[in-house]
């Protein structure tokens, strides 16, 4: 047995597919107990009679749509004509952008490509010196999975059994929290540096708004939906793609219909990627249950963490290890079996283990040496890794202090859900 888990670590460390090993694992679990191995593929098909998972293909569909158009222009304008005249205003423009196209395309390393190409030139040309724009850039496309319609709460709620709409009411405060938390620190940089501040104008705002009309009712609707309970979240990501459409093809006419069919497969290669690991982890997980892995697991913690704050800390140091070493996808359908029944030992929330577990794992994308978006930023600007890494170390720091509140000031998250 041992041979055969180190032999499928180093199939993973030599880059086979995730699902595949996670399949391999629960097939040899299985036949190792004599179960019918034909368990297995009932629980992959399984996840068909999950409705919420309709919410994943459209969601994403709808971010590649966005991603292909201009959209991003638009919003880095209005967010500039708004804000950019305060003190660090355009570094507060690269912190809200961020988060917001974060939020809608699911992934950090799409905003740092399409938003950052157009936020570094901008502020280095505004007097910030390279290594903060670097890391300002890198450490912002990690916001945003906290706001709805994030693709890592939902699938934490699926894996988890929790309430969706509960985790994106959860996740604002903290999602709030933790772009104040960057903010702060660019108002402080541009007054220790004395910035030159740019003139607010409302001939600017006028036109950005006017540029950008189609688009701003969507996270109006779309999460004014959602949070009022209007929208169940599957309702709501069919709204977002019937509107997009409408909005990019047919409005602005940004993405052609020849291009649709290409953003069609890119998009729903990763919602296969993200189905077959979900489908084959539910096998895994039953398998793990089975086993009794999860009270193994709780008396192997409980004999050397005694308190629910050094367990919390814990928690916080593997997700960041974690967070750098998987996609957050993998790593939820990876951990998330496994911490639930260890997090209520220790009365842990759900709701609150959720916000947790993402908000972390965003800090393992900047986690050196081998965060995500390290790698992606110093690829999409052609700098060094070592260079990024140094650059987004004060806002990685300043990240964690702002996990470290959310973590152990359950309030945050839960303030909003207590009747």
């Amino acid at each position: 047995m041992i041979l055969t888990s180190l032999l499928l670590v180093l199939l993973a460390v030599l880059g086979a597919p995730l699902f595949a090993i996670i399949g391999a694992g629960a097939l040899l679990g299985f036949s190792r107990a004599d179960v019918d191995l034909t368990a297995v593929p009932i629980e992959i098909f399984g996840i068909a009679e999950t409705p919420i998972l309709l919410a994943i293909p459209l969601f994403t569909f709808a971010g590649y749509v966005l991603s292909e158009s201009r959209a991003a222009a638009r919003l880095v304008r209005l967010s500039a004509a708004l804000i950019g005249w305060l003190p660090g205003g355009l570094a507060m423009v690269a912190v809200a952008t961020c988060s917001l196209f974060t939020a809608f395309t699911g992934g950090s390393g799409v905003t740092i490509i399409a938003i950052g190409a157009l936020l570094f030139p901008a502020l280095i040309q505004a007097g910030y010196g390279e290594r903060f724009t670097l890391g300002l850039v890198t450490s912002s496309g990690s916001l945003g999975l906290l706001f709805a319609p994030s693709l890592p709460l939902i699938i934490y709620g699926i894996i988890a059994e929790v309430s969706i709409d509960s985790l994106f009411v959860a996740g604002i405060v903290p999602g709030i929290l933790m772009m104040l938390a960057l903010a702060a620190f660019c108002l402080w940089h541009n007054r220790a540096n004395r910035r030159p501040l740019s003139e607010f104008s409302w001939t600017e705002v006028r036109t950005a708004v006017r540029e950008a009309i189609w688009e701003l009712p969507l996270p109006v609707v779309v999460l004014g939906g959602i949070y009022s309970g209007y929208f169940a979240v599957s309702e709501a990501a069919a709204v977002t793609v019937v509107y997009v459409l409408v909005v990019e093809l047919l409005i602005y006419r940004e993405v052609s219909l020849n291009r649709l069919a290409a953003i069609v497969r890119d998009s729903m290669v990763l919602v296969g990627g993200i189905l077959l690991i979900l489908g084959i982890s539910l096998a895994s997980t039953n398998y793990m249950i089975d086993a009794q892995v999860p009270q193994q697991l709780i008396e192997l913690v409980t004999r050397y963490v005694s308190s629910q704050t050094s367990f919390l800390l814990l928690l916080i140091c593997f997700l960041m290890l974690i967070g750098c070493i998987l996609h957050i996808f993998s790593a939820l359908v990876l951990v998330v079996p496994l911490m639930l029944p260890v997090a209520a030992q220790y009365g842990v929330d759900p709701v609150h283990l959720g916000i947790i577990f993402v908000a972390t794992m965003e800090l393992g994308y900047l986690l050196p040496p081998i965060g995500l978006n390290l790698y992606i930023s110093s690829y999409r600007f052609r700098r060094p890794v070592l260079e990024v890494c140094l650059a987004t170390l004060p806002f990685m720091l300043i990240l964690l202090g702002a996990v470290l509140l959310i973590t152990f000031v359950p309030s945050l998250s839960l303030m909003f859900l207590k009747q």
